[in-house]
């Protein structure tokens, strides 16, 4: 069964950092490109990070030179190191392929307090 399961969020201050996991139950993980999205009340969801490859990797100009994606293939999971965390950062996160989307796991919550 096809799944993707995020975890890591949680309530920090401004300027604070956080680190999501996603465990993705998928086949062909080392072949496809993942990605973090994000959704903030009200708002359509939005693509924040991409990852191939440690080297092939892309960022929303919101996110660029805060937020790190990184994955381990040997383990199914990719990250997101969220740092010099701002209030706008508040939604629930979630990972998919950008490339044929598997169905939507549950997410993590990411509350940032000004």
């Amino acid at each position: 069964q096809v799944q993707l399961v995020e975890s890591g969020g949680g309530l920090v201050q401004a300027g604070g950092s956080l680190r999501l996991s996603c465990a993705a139950s998928i086949n062909t993980f080392s072949a496809d490109a993942m990605g973090w999205y994000r959704q903030a009340p009200g708002k359509q969801r939005e693509l924040v990070a991409t990852i191939y490859s440690p080297r092939n990797t892309g960022y929303a100009d919101s996110v660029k030179d805060r937020f790190t994606i990184s994955r381990d293939n040997a383990k199914n999971t990719v990250y997101l190191q969220m740092n010099s965390l701002k209030p706008e950062d508040t939604a629930v996160y979630y990972c998919n392929r950008p490339v044929r989307p598997l169905p939507w796991g549950q997410g993590t919550q990411v509350t940032v307090s000004s």
